[in-house]
């Protein structure tokens, strides 16, 4: 979500700046680009999951201790 709102606002920055060379089929070009790069980021670029910890043997030992019936 954040990538395609950065992506949304560069195209709104570039397209406020009136620049000469920057055509509306030019513009769809570089919004399809800016999307595209924005989804492949957000999926590939960026991992979100931290590592799981290490496993506690608390259970193990636990279960060691008490007595079988």
């Amino acid at each position: 979500m954040a990538a395609a709102s950065g992506a949304t606002g560069l195209r709104t920055w570039l397209q406020t700046h009136n620049m000469g060379w920057l055509t509306p089929r030019r513009m769809r070009a570089l919004t399809i680009g800016m999307m595209c790069v924005a989804g492949l980021v957000s999926t590939v670029g960026i991992g979100g999951a931290t590592p799981p910890p290490p496993p506690s043997h608390g259970a193990a030992y636990a279960a060691h201790l008490i007595p079988a019936r």
